[in-house]
């Protein structure tokens, strides 16, 4: 089963604060001098919210004003990425202003899960080494959602661009290397963008590549065939190599996406220091979420994200405007403008993994179960990998063909649609994988909207035929 993915720290930026603008990033000077500061063991950084309208000048002001400098700013959500040596940094600027995610673990080290994971250096991909033959017949997962049919109706287009916010995608596999937009893709692991072909690589992790398979790989005869192999992928890198993501690169990718004009992004990860959280969330990174994503909507961006692999019932975040009690909080998958996905396996019933929750699972797809996964390109070939991370990609696919279709449609057009055109999935009568007469979990709602599926599994053929 695919390992959850989780918040990690990376790489620090220093000097003067940067500005995203749609031109790009634009040096802005420093402005006074650093206060008496009293510089700390370790620089951690810091996602800093900032006032709606706030100049970059004013942010440069304030971070150094506290005894940071500032990496990257967004005007366009009030944003900022600083670094600080000084202990006191969040506390000068003001409670619900800042937060480190090297700092929170830092503190909970002791308490943290030690990874068993081995992340091997992932090469690029000989395209004469990877096997030529047709492995679709495998693809249980297209057949599910009727992908297999509909590619004879709509591949997709080219002009539709796909964000995989992940790993990294390996452009040089056969099966990606004509889809893949590398002018519009970029890594955000320290918060700010690099558009770098060797930063927004997979170094680590076959994970982006194995997601961005399942969106586009080509339909030529040979290995897998995506949801919409006509479309294009931008590879926006915000894992990093032990598999966590900062809220700064969340922030980072997502405005990218949108920036850029991407129709669709595609979140298989979830942001938080350790594990989800079952009690309440740190503000400042649901703020911060939460204004990325709105932003990203108003752009005409759709995000898609994974519902995660905890098997546990979730909540609406408490940005999301909507009430939730009594489950854990995953972000982006609980913010309202998101499209949550959840997962089922092969005999179409929730997998044992997946996390479910009322009001937040918007749909469900196929991630597979143990012995019978979702088969995806890798660096190298081909493998099956199983997961939330895998079923979100479906829906992301089925909303590239929907954009495809309707070139004019915006989130909002192509979300309904979503929802409308999917085959309802109603609560299992006995939900017990394990045969000890317990039920696993308990679906609440009804046929056509429920914790489990929401509104029910994804139809890529509907899609492209109504």
């Amino acid at each position: 089963m695919e390992v959850p993915v989780r918040l990690r720290a990376s790489t620090v930026l220093a000097s003067a604060l940067l500005v995203l603008t749609g031109q790009g990033l634009l040096p802005v000077p420093a402005g006074a001098a650093e206060p008496d500061c009293a510089p700390g063991a370790r620089t951690l950084r810091y996602v800093v919210l900032f006032d709606r309208g706030t100049t970059a000048e004013q942010a440069v002001a304030e971070v150094e004003g506290a005894c940071g400098r500032g990496t990257a700013f967004y005007p366009q959500v009030g944003i900022g990425v600083a670094t600080s040596a000084d202990p006191g940094f969040a506390e000068r600027l003001g409670p619900g202003r800042a937060f480190s995610a090297q700092g929170e673990r830092a503190k909970n080290a002791k308490k943290a899960p030690r990874s068993t994971e081995t992340r091997a250096k992932v090469t690029a991909t000989d395209p004469d080494a990877v096997p030529r033959a047709d492995r679709t017949a495998e693809q249980w997962d297209m057949r599910a959602i009727g992908a297999d049919r509909a590619n004879r109706v709509q591949p997709g287009s080219s002009r539709v661009v796909v964000g995989v916010l992940d790993s990294g995608i390996d452009a040089a596999h056969p099966e990606l290397a004509g889809a893949v937009a590398a002018d519009q893709s970029a890594s955000c692991l320290s918060g700010a963008p690099d558009t770098s072909e060797r930063a927004w690589r997979p170094t680590t992790s076959t994970h982006g590549t194995h997601v961005a398979g399942t969106i586009a790989a080509a339909d030529d005869g040979r290995g897998t065939t995506g949801v919409a192999p006509g479309v294009r992928i931008a590879s926006i890198k915000v894992i990093d190599d032990r598999g966590y993501v900062d809220p700064e690169a969340a922030v980072c990718g997502l405005i990218w996406a949108a920036d850029h004009g991407m129709a669709v992004t595609n979140s298989s990860f979830f942001v938080n220091p350790w594990a989800l959280s079952c009690v309440a969330g740190d503000r400042v990174l649901q703020e911060a979420l939460a204004r990325t994503v709105e932003y990203a909507e108003s752009r005409g961006t759709l995000n898609v994200a994974a519902a995660t692999n905890e098997a546990v019932n979730l909540v609406p975040s408490p940005r999301s405007g909507k009430a939730g009690r009594g489950g854990c909080e995953a972000l982006p998958a609980g913010l309202r403008d998101v499209v949550a996905v959840s997962s089922v396996s092969a005999t179409g019933v929730k997998a044992g993994y997946s996390s479910y929750g009322l009001g937040v699972i918007d749909l469900t797809a196929p991630g597979g179960e143990t012995g019978e996964c979702v088969l995806s390109t890798v660096p190298g070939g081909y493998a099956p990998l199983c997961g939330t991370s895998m079923a979100a990609p479906h829906v992301t696919g089925v909303a590239a063909l929907l954009a495809s279709e309707h070139p004019g449609w915006g989130p909002a057009a192509l979300r309904r649609t979503l929802q409308k055109q999917a085959t309802p999935m109603s609560c299992p009568a006995d939900y017990d994988l394990t045969g000890d007469g317990t039920q696993d979990a308990f679906c609440a709602g009804y046929g056509a909207f429920n914790g489990f599926y929401g509104h029910g599994l994804v139809n890529a053929y509907s899609a492209v035929t109504r």
